[in-house]
């Protein structure tokens, strides 16, 4: 086990993969894990990622200013996006190690809020028992794919839905994840507060018996990676703070907005840091 630092009060803790993704301009640090991390330190939050990866894996350095736990692995979770004219073809090439609930630091249980980001179904659900008194978050899309002897991911039926969507507090899902129509009604039969994401289109909260639209506000587009996860971010860091999924979610839609409108993290950080400023 690889220990940056385990601070003992932690605010958001993620907990899934940092991958290698494989790109024409070369490799780039992917992952929920990874990005949602830096986005949470821009909200202020102090924040740890509990992961899996090669030990050697330059990516790592992503993480140099968080609080992390990286589960040695021989391998590091491996993607490769090709988009062509009828959408999106992924292809995952290797997976990191399963994180399981004896990963889990002793000091890191009583997160304020944790986020289950997993990519490659990596994650052990059961680790969501180890959080009673935490805000439990979860963007499930890795337990919502799986991939042929050529790696080829396509969406799937993810059988836990039933058993751990009820046990998160907020289960966010993009349209991309869901297989029929019936699906979505389902989701929202067994959660807390479900929220359908759908980029610039905004997004729908479900909770109770309400479902609420959330328009997106307009703005030029300039780089859109990482937006879902900054969405996925703000939307809990928000709800921790108000109790209100509506509010989170216009709070969530004008964070992931902004976010289009940069390149590059560093940059990408410094409007929301502005954004969360005005805000207030």
């Amino acid at each position: 086990m690889l220990e940056f630092t385990v601070m003992a009060q932690i605010d958001y803790l993620l907990i899934g993969h940092i991958t290698r993704d494989l790109t024409p301009e070369g490799d780039v640090v992917g992952g929920t894990a990874a990005y949602s991390g830096r986005i949470g330190q821009a909200l202020g939050l102090k924040t740890a990622v509990l992961t899996s990866c090669q030990p050697d894996y330059p990516g790592l350095q992503e993480l140099a200013d968080l609080d992390a736990v990286v589960v040695p692995a021989e391998a590091t979770t491996t993607f490769e996006n090709i988009y062509t004219p009828d959408g999106r073809q992924q292809t995952i090439y290797s997976v990191a190690n399963r994180i399981t609930n004896q990963d889990v630091p002793e000091a890191w249980k009583k997160a304020k809020i944790v986020h289950l980001a997993p990519v490659a179904d990596e994650v052990d659900p059961e680790i969501m028992r180890q959080f009673p008194d935490s805000l439990i978050g979860m963007t499930p899309q890795g337990w919502m794919r799986q991939w042929d002897e050529n790696g080829r991911i396509s969406p799937k039926e993810w059988p836990g839905a039933e058993k751990y969507f009820g046990l998160a507090d907020i289960v966010i899902v993009s349209q991309e994840d869901l297989l029929s129509t019936d699906m979505l009604f389902q989701y929202w039969a067994w959660s807390n507060i479900l929220v359908l994401t759908g980029g610039i289109k905004g997004c729908i909260v479900f909770y109770g018996d309400k479902a609420q639209y959330v328009p997106t506000i307009p703005v030029a587009e300039v780089d859109a990676t990482g937006a879902g996860d900054t969405f996925a971010t703000a939307f809990m860091f928000w709800y921790d703070k108000t109790g209100d999924p509506v509010e989170s979610a216009r709070f969530a839609n004008t964070m992931a907005s902004h976010s289009v409108t940069r390149s590059g993290i560093e940059n990408v950080i410094k409007k929301l840091k502005k954004k969360l400023k005005e805000w207030n």
